[in-house]
């Protein structure tokens, strides 16, 4: 993924989160085997901008390598909930908008 890519799949994602008013949000991972640092800078700022929305965000599928890769850059994927796999991203993004405050029964993910 490029940094273009990358920044245009924050705009978009961020258009789609914005504009059906979603309550839930997985950013799946899995398929990236590295990152560098402002990747994961652009992960982490995105899932925090969809909190902004008012979306509970769940970043799931990181690989051992692109976690040890965090950790020694020093990058922390600071206040952003994760999961194992996209499964258990899904029960937990669910259960996370089960416990907000959105103050509705009509969420949509």
């Amino acid at each position: 993924m490029t940094d273009h890519d990358a920044l245009e799949f924050q705009e978009i994602l961020l258009q789609e989160v914005n504009n059906k008013e979603a309550k839930g949000l997985v950013i799946d991972i899995s398929a990236m085997e590295m990152v560098d640092s402002y990747l994961a800078r652009i992960i982490n700022d995105t899932a925090n901008m969809a909190q902004l929305l008012g979306t509970s965000v769940v970043l799931c599928g990181m690989q051992p390598a692109v976690a040890l890769t965090l950790v020694e850059m020093g990058r922390e994927l600071i206040g952003v909930e994760t999961a194992l796999d996209l499964d258990q991203g899904m029960e937990k993004v669910g259960r996370l908008i089960s416990a907000g405050s959105f103050g509705n029964d009509d969420t949509k993910i």
